[in-house]
């Protein structure tokens, strides 16, 4: 699903869009099987029983508030993360009901490094890590293809001429 382009400036272009890495999932599905074969198991053990009307009501109930809180709401907020690089900021936005954003200008990002775990380069992933001029180091985990992302990063920070001339300008050196 592309970044929807009214909310990019003018002359703005995206360079890459990025969810968290499916390992993010992982859990989700796991937990979605687990309710499934449980719920299964114990809804063949109440067919015999005289009230089994009521526990297959229970166990529906049961069953869907987990899938609803193990699956749903993990899958949704994966779905509604999102790592964006234009060709002039970073832009970062998460959360399902609360929304939370970060915008970082190309031109205030000093620095940009990842780290991966054994695991997380098995995987293909790690965690993207930018320093701004007067921010934290403000770290992004799950990146997928960090790698390519930091490369991506940082020619987007080092390869824009405008942005240069623009410097050289209020520097007093153009």
């Amino acid at each position: 699903m592309a970044y929807p382009d009214d909310l990019l400036s003018s002359g703005e272009h995206v360079v890459t869009h990025k969810h968290p890495h499916w390992k993010m999932l992982f859990f989700p599905v796991f937990w979605l099987l687990v309710v499934v074969v449980l719920g299964s198991y114990l809804a063949g053990l109440v067919g015999d029983l005289s009230w089994a009307t009521i526990a297959w009501g229970v166990l529906a109930v049961v069953s869907l508030a987990l899938v609803v809180g193990l699956t749903v709401v993990p899958l949704a907020r994966w779905r509604t993360t999102h790592l964006v690089i234009t060709t002039d900021r970073v832009i970062y936005r998460e959360g399902v009901v609360k929304r939370t954003g970060l915008d970082i200008p190309l031109t205030r990002v000093h620095s940009v490094r990842f780290e991966q775990s054994f695991a997380d380069r098995m995987l293909g992933c790690g965690t993207l890590i930018i320093e701004s001029a007067s921010d934290a180091p403000i770290p992004i985990d799950d990146v997928p293809s960090v790698e390519k992302v930091h490369t991506l990063l940082y020619r987007e920070m080092n390869d824009n001429p405008e942005d240069d001339f623009q410097q050289r300008t209020v520097d007093g050196r153009a």
